[in-house]
């Protein structure tokens, strides 16, 4: 196959896990009924909470986490390949892995990825985050075969790092995650130019789903979920409300551009040479 329907689901999720599985079921139901064959959830899908201290209270290690057996099922039920943006998984007394599942059509999970980039950034606006407090890293990519083509997952704010989307599209990739919850501030500055950028230079599909709206915990984030093809063209996209958005992704389009655009084929290492300053021998 080269051709599938994929799905977003926007959420607004709050610090209670089970309803927010509850009412993530219900989108990714709805998706599925609509036709999509690939769903894909934002970042913190069961949990945003107030702040990192809150989240490790109410996370789990991923052998009694109750949202993956949940969403295995799911995806079971359904015969849908099922992307779980991200969870907090408890992966040490102090710690948590910012970790997404992509779950093929028998409820197995083929792929785990954990957060490489940790947003620590003190904004303008005045807001602070430092996930590295309670985070910790990932240190690996994450390339995963699925029945229309390679796909490379990633979160949020590694969507910065373009170094990583390029290698994961030298390797095959023609569908890249991003699974986000951008805040509103930086949403509105970047998120369009940054994923449509990261679809341009790659040749690649961008299916990135969004938490979006004011939290419970007063937080907000941006939303504006969307699905852009390898030339860059946004194919869907989502305002700020819980929703789903869906579109068709065909590899023939990947294959396509960057035909036109061989620059994965061109792509060379270089050396870094640093001129003297003036006056300087």
């Amino acid at each position: 196959m080269t051709r599938c329907k994929a799905a977003c689901v926007q959420l607004r999720s709050s610090d209670d896990v089970a309803e927010n599985i509850s009412v993530t079921s219900e989108l990714i139901r709805q998706a599925a009924a609509e036709g999509a064959k690939f769903v894909a959830t934002p970042e913190n899908t069961t949990l945003m909470a107030p702040d990192g201290g809150a989240k490790l209270e109410r996370s789990f290690d991923e052998g009694n986490d109750p949202a993956l057996p949940a969403f295995r099922e799911l995806a079971r039920e359904l015969g849908i390949w099922l992307l779980i943006g991200s969870l907090a998984i408890r992966t040490s007394s102090n710690k948590t892995a910012n970790r997404s599942f992509l779950i093929d059509p028998q409820g197995v999970i083929k792929a785990r990825y954990d957060k490489i980039h940790l947003f620590d950034v003190d904004l303008p606006s005045g807001e602070k985050y430092r996930e590295s407090n309670t985070v910790e890293g990932g240190s690996q990519a994450v390339l995963v075969d699925s029945p229309w083509g390679k796909i490379g997952l990633s979160i949020c704010y590694d969507l910065r790092f373009p170094q990583l989307y390029r290698r994961l599209a030298k390797a095959g990739a023609a569908v890249l995650t991003v699974p986000s919850a951008f805040t509103e501030t930086t949403g509105k500055a970047h998120w369009h130019t940054l994923l449509r950028a990261r679809a341009i230079e790659n040749g690649a599909f961008v299916i990135a789903p969004a938490q979006g709206g004011l939290h419970a915990n007063g937080r907000r984030t941006y939303g504006h979920s969307m699905i852009i093809d390898p030339w860059g063209e946004i194919l869907a996209e989502a305002g700020e409300e819980p929703g789903i958005i869906a579109s068709e992704i065909n590899l023939e389009a990947a294959l396509a551009a960057r035909a036109r655009i061989p620059n994965l084929e061109h792509d060379r290492d270089f050396a870094l040479s640093v001129a003297p300053s003036e006056g300087q021998p």
